[in-house]
């Protein structure tokens, strides 16, 4: 079932003219993406406002809040866009990760910008998150996946896709990342942002770690503004807007000043989550320069394993964990919309 509401459209703002593609000298190739790659047709040209949506999936009796952006109302009979989903992290509800507004700091959805370039952006609000049901779970990164299989039923009743590109940030690259081992059937491309593979020197989860215990008998832990602010300057200050911090516990802290448990531990205890020999798309991989999150060597460890060699790794300099809202937040947005936009390895289409 759905329900769906028109909104407004933000102000168009320019994606970034280039990001490197760094490679940090290890012999994997050096690339740049340079402008936007291609059109997405009618949807890009129109000059439509961005349109959005609200709806309902259902993970057995657990109603997951789904969110929708694309150019224009959908229409019947109208050709099929791609899909994107959007996917959150430990701390975070979609909307605020994705879609935040920052007052007087300039665009930060980058759900608009993915719009704009012609995709239908989907987000959801995982189990015991944002406006999704409240339940015992530690909603750990398992869990997550499951969330994104029922969120993918309801979107191919919407829209009649069968395979989906994922965008996640943190543990949502973790779930979505479980999601494309479990489900390889659904994954048409897969963007890990801030991704952790075995966590191997990393000094965020080294500090987490101290409280795995808490983890395992908990299945909630306290999230106030001080912890959202720290999200921010925990690896290394100056690299977002001190706005930004302030805008998103704004937006979450109506949810409450607790969040599930399960992802911390999963990447305290459990590490790793995803192995990359499993995950058969297309991969784009983009980690901060000063992610404490994951080391560069960890990153590209988690890279070289994957078989498929329609890949790509970017390294964004000053940048730390939070890459969707730093300063550099639209060189994301033109590496994502550049990747999902190309065409299909010439050999397997």
């Amino acid at each position: 079932m759905s329900q769906c509401d028109e909104s407004g459209a933000r102000g168009a703002t320019g994606i970034a003219r280039r990001t490197v593609i760094k490679t940090a000298g290890l012999g994997l190739g050096v690339g740049l993406v340079s402008g936007l790659v291609g059109s997405r047709g009618e949807a890009q040209q129109s000059g439509a406002e961005i349109w959005s949506g609200e709806y309902w999936a259902a993970k057995g009796d657990v109603k997951l809040y789904c969110f929708r952006k694309r150019l224009g109302a959908p229409r019947a009979g109208e050709a099929a866009r791609p899909v994107v989903f959007m996917v959150h992290g430990s701390s975070m509800s979609a909307r605020a990760t994705y879609d935040l507004t920052v007052p007087g700091a300039g665009d930060y959805s980058i759900m608009d910008a993915l719009a704009r370039g012609g995709f239908d952006v989907w987000s959801v609000d995982h189990e015991n998150y944002g406006r999704s049901s409240r339940t015992d779970s530690n909603s750990d990164c398992a869990s997550g996946a499951a969330d994104l299989k029922a969120a993918a039923e309801l979107v191919t009743k919407e829209t009649g896709a069968t395979k989906f590109s994922f965008v996640g940030e943190s543990s949502g690259g973790l779930r979505a990342g479980v999601l494309a081992m479990d489900h390889p059937e659904l994954i048409e491309k897969l963007v890990l942002l801030a991704f952790t593979y075995t966590g191997a020197g990393s000094p965020t989860l080294a500090r987490r770690a101290e409280q795995t215990e808490f983890y395992r008998t908990h299945n909630r832990r306290p999230r106030d503004r001080d912890m959202i602010r720290s999200i921010f300057t925990r690896d290394k200050e100056g690299t977002s807007d001190p706005r930004v911090g302030e805008a998103l516990a704004d937006a979450e802290l109506q949810f409450g000043d607790e969040v599930p448990t399960g992802t911390y531990l999963d990447m305290t205890a459990n590490m790793p989550i995803v192995h990359p020999e499993k995950v058969l798309a297309p991969v784009l991989l983009i980690t901060g320069e000063y992610d404490g999150n994951s080391t560069l060597e960890d990153s590209l460890e988690f890279y070289r394993r994957l078989p498929n060699g329609d890949r790509q790794f970017v390294l964004l300099a000053n940048t730390a964990h939070s890459t969707t809202l730093s300063y550099n937040r639209k060189q994301v947005w033109h590496a994502v919309t550049a990747f999902l936009s190309a065409p299909p390895d010439a050999a397997v289409s």
